[in-house]
C-alpha cells in the first residue's frame, strides 16, 4: 500500500450544512504528515454521512500487521477534523511500529448524541473487517483523543459491551467494537458536574450548564434539564470489569474541563479494573492541552503504556 490513495466519496453534505470535506469551526493547523509515505486518505467507513471517513497511516518500514492507534479529534463536539494538528502526537507512533488511523465523526451540528460514539464504534468495526487489506492487527486497537476526543476515547473503552451504541445501519455488525487500551487526554466525563467543580476550584468557566454549551448541544437539550441524557452520555455510566486499561492525563490548570473530571473517573475505573490497569497523570501547570502534553518525556510515557498492552 505504498503511496497516497484516496477513498471514494460518500455523497453530498447534509441539507443546510457544509459540503463534503468542509468541517465547521474554521480552519485549524494541519497535521504534520510530511515524510509519511504509506497513507490512505478519506476512506469511508459508513455511508450515512460525508463525515464518516478516516485516514490510515502506516509505518514506512515493516510489513505488518501493525497494532493500531485510533486517533479521535477534539473540538467541543462541534468542530475539528481528522486532518488537523491534533493527530500529530499519535503520528509519533509510526516510527514505533504503530498504524495510526485518524477518524472523523458526525459533529453535534449535524447529529446529536449518540451519533458520535456510534461513528467511533463503526470505524473500529470497519478497521477490523478490513484489517488484512490495510495491514492492521485486528486484535490490537487503542483509542486516543483529547477533550471531546478524550470523551469519545473513554466512551469507546467503557462501552465495549454496550450493544446500544453499535448501530447496525453503519455496517460490519459481526465485528467487535472493543478496544484493548484507552488514552484519554482531559476528556469531559460527567457533564452536569463540570460547573459545580469549577465553582469549587475557581479555575475555569462555569458555562457548561448553559443551553448553548457544547455539552448541551451534544445531547440536544440543556443538560440541567436532561439528567438521563447526561447519564447516558457519560463514560462512567458503563464502567465494568471487562473494560481495557486506561491512561488518563489532565492539566492541573485546565480552564475548560475540570481536573476533577479525570480524577474521579480514574478512581471509579480503579474500583473495577484495579490500580495496575488505570494510570492517572496530572500534567502540572498545563492547561487544556498544549505543549506540555507533547514533550518527548510525556509521549514516551504514553507509548510505554500502549506498548504494554498492544505489543
Amino acid at each position: 500500500m505504498a503511496g497516497t490513495t484516496q477513498g471514494q466519496p460518500t455523497g453530498n453534505g447534509p441539507a443546510g450544512g457544509p459540503p463534503p470535506g468542509i468541517r465547521p469551526g474554521g480552519p485549524m493547523p494541519s497535521a504534520n504528515t510530511a515524510g509519511i509515505n504509506n497513507k490512505t486518505l478519506d476512506v469511508p467507513y459508513a455511508a450515512t454521512s460525508p463525515a464518516q471517513k478516516l485516514d490510515i497511516y502506516l509505518p514506512n518500514e515493516g510489513t505488518g500487521p501493525f497494532p493500531v492507534i485510533v486517533s479521535i479529534h477534539g473540538g467541543a463536539f462541534k468542530m475539528g477534523d481528522k486532518g488537523d494538528f491534533q493527530v500529530n502526537s499519535a503520528l509519533q507512533g509510526l516510527k514505533r511500529g504503530y498504524a495510526v488511523v485518524s477518524i472523523n465523526y458526525r459533529l453535534s451540528g449535524e447529529a446529536i448524541f449518540p451519533a458520535q460514539i456510534q461513528d467511533v464504534k463503526a470505524a473500529i468495526r470497519f478497521l477490523r473487517a478490513n484489517a488484512k487489506t490495510y495491514k492492521l492487527n485486528p486484535d490490537k486497537l487503542a483509542t486516543w483523543g483529547g477533550s471531546a476526543g478524550g470523551h469519545l476515547s473513554a466512551m469507546a473503552g467503557t462501552t465495549g459491551d454496550v450493544t446500544d451504541f453499535d448501530d447496525a445501519s453503519l455496517g460490519n455488525v459481526t465485528q467487535s467494537s472493543r478496544v484493548q487500551a484507552v488514552v484519554d487526554w482531559f476528556g469531559p466525563i460527567q457533564f452536569d458536574q463540570m460547573d459545580p467543580q469549577f465553582k469549587v476550584s475557581g479555575k475555569g468557566r462555569t458555562d457548561h450548564d448553559e443551553a448553548n454549551s457544547p455539552e448541551s448541544e451534544l445531547v440536544g437539550k440543556q443538560i440541567t434539564k436532561a439528567p438521563e441524557l447526561v447519564k447516558r452520555a457519560s463514560p462512567a455510566t458503563y464502567i465494568s470489569k471487562a473494560d481495557p486499561p486506561f491512561l488518563i492525563e489532565h492539566g492541573t490548570n485546565d480552564p475548560l474541563v475540570p481536573t476533577q473530571q479525570s480524577i474521579l473517573f480514574a478512581a471509579e475505573l480503579e474500583k473495577q479494573l484495579g490500580k495496575d490497569k488505570v494510570t492517572y497523570i496530572p500534567i502540572d501547570g498545563a492547561g487544556h492541552g498544549g505543549p506540555m502534553f507533547e514533550t518527548p518525556a510525556n509521549l514516551d510515557r504514553v507509548f510505554a503504556f500502549l506498548d504494554k498492552y498492544l505489543k
